[in-house]
């Protein structure tokens, strides 16, 4: 696995390390050993499939508040995601500010998530299928929000959402802690 730095500190794209022979391909999604090459200390808690059937479906953006310690890996299983990365560490050089990283299911890659960001995805095609490893267990005490759109954000997706639940679209707008 390659691990590209992004301008989020802790935020990783991984590019998988495929073996391909006559049977198929074959690659790992999550490794402990070469994430702590990285110094990402990642202890799979919970895992999650998201099946999304349109095209311009919109998750998230969620996270967990503190003392939660969700850190997420997040592949692409089958078609394209918009993944954007919103940092909410108000000891970041980073805080509040966002990224946003284009996964396919063809370059198989994935993205690792650290604990005190928020996460959403755009899907790019029809029948994408997501899948997560969580570093922590779902609390809905901790659990938390915000809507795509919020003004404080100006995420710029690259095309509106036909597709949210009621309960992303009426999260109120943002205030920072």
């Amino acid at each position: 696995m390659r691990f590209l730095k992004q301008k989020i500190k802790g935020l990783y794209l991984i590019i998988p390390s495929p073996h391909k022979d006559k049977r198929g391909v074959f690659h790992r999604s999550f490794c402990e050993d070469e994430f702590a090459d990285f110094g990402l200390s990642f202890s799979v808690k919970q895992g999650n499939i998201s099946e999304n059937f349109k095209k311009n479906t919109l998750r998230g953006f969620h996270y967990q508040r503190s003392p939660s310690n969700e850190a997420k890996v997040i592949s692409c299983i089958t078609g394209d995601l918009y993944s954007v990365v919103i940092d909410l560490r108000k000891d970041s050089h980073t805080y509040h500010q966002w990224v946003a990283l284009s996964v396919s299911s063809l370059k198989k890659e994935s993205i690792y998530v650290p604990a005190g960001c928020a996460t959403a995805f755009l899907t790019m095609s029809d029948n994408t299928v997501v899948h997560y490893y969580m570093g922590d267990s779902f609390n809905a005490d901790t659990y938390n929000g915000i809507r795509y759109n919020d003004p404080m954000f100006s995420i710029k997706w690259p095309c509106q959402p036909d597709v949210i639940s009621d309960e992303d679209l009426n999260i109120p707008d943002y205030l920072a802690n």
